[in-house]
């Protein structure tokens, strides 16, 4: 589903010192609220924060509902949704995606990432990732998705015009990936994925792991993006700008949280990864889906 408007995330001192047209709409931020107390930032609307020296940026991004939601960082490549009451419609996009990032979002980049990387230099170890998470459950519809972007050019100021690569560890409640399903239980890389596809103005392919997990250890790049290549959907002209962590949150999603977060570009490591407790999606790439007997998998 494409946005119905869409914000540039700025760092919350940015958001402070003035407005952000979008939409024909002037919308401000609110500062961040730092507590030196116990050192954590609390971000909410489509707050940021740079985290782990520099090489993340940490995101609310809550760019599809108005109600409160916020999450908080100590600062390492971590954070942890504190509060949200974001209810969606079944049959409507996301509240939000607060996540973490490394490369070049929306024009903002995190310096000394290594990114942007052409489709074609990407190979074997070039690109790598770990993610761990926690994942409350109960009555909270979300899912728990990396989303990775890919530019025709190695910049933009705006949205990426190639494709976007998501990788779904987990989700929770009635939602599923943009597209239909293409192919099932398709081992790459010695993980097993179904395979979803749709264009909505640029190309969105998923690979939802046949097996949910609350945490993945060294993924390789490189063998999804050569499937998606290969399924015609990536070219190997473009360039890979951005790689994000986080989660879709239709309904509630207080107590995620990205306990560590890591990405490895060319072998050069860009996170401590010190686990502890945000992403301008602009956009949904989901589909809503209310799980009957007879359609559900």
């Amino acid at each position: 589903m494409n946005p119905l408007a869409r914000t540039l995330a700025l760092p919350a001192a940015l958001l402070v010192a003035g407005g952000l047209l979008a939409g024909g709409l002037l919308s401000v931020g609110l500062p961040a609220i730092t507590s030196a107390a116990v050192g954590t930032t609390r971000l909410c609307h489509s707050q940021t924060a740079p985290v782990d020296g520099g090489a993340y940026t940490v995101e609310n991004n809550e760019w599809g509902s108005s109600a409160r939601e916020c999450i908080t960082t100590n600062g390492n490549a971590d954070f942890r949704v504190a509060n949200s009451s974001i209810v969606s419609s079944q049959h409507s996009g996301p509240g939000g995606y607060p996540a973490i990032y490394k490369g070049c979002h929306w024009g903002a980049c995190t310096p000394g990432s290594g990114l942007p990387i052409q489709v074609s230099n990407i190979r074997a170890g070039t690109m790598t990732t770990s993610w761990s998470t926690a994942q409350p459950g109960g009555s909270s519809v979300y899912n728990v998705a990396y989303d990775i972007w890919f530019n025709r050019t190695p910049t933009t100021g705006g949205q990426p015009d190639g494709a976007e690569l998501m990788i779904w560890l987990n989700h929770h409640g009635h939602v599923r990936p943009y597209g239909s399903e293409v192919a099932g239980n398709v081992v790459i890389g010695g993980r097993s994925y179904n395979v979803w596809f749709g264009n909505q103005g640029w190309n969105t392919v998923s690979y939802t792991l046949t097996t949910p997990a609350t945490s993945i250890s060294n993924l390789d790049l490189r063998a999804l993006v050569a499937d998606a290549v290969r399924r015609g959907y990536i070219s190997r002209s473009w360039y890979l700008i951005d790689v994000e962590a986080g989660f879709e949150l239709w309904n509630g999603g207080a107590s995620l949280a990205t306990k560590s977060f890591s990405v490895s570009v060319a072998g050069r490591l860009a996170s401590h990864a010190v686990t502890s407790q945000p992403h301008l999606a602009d956009h949904s790439t989901t589909d809503v889906l209310v799980r009957t007997a007879s359609r559900a998998r």
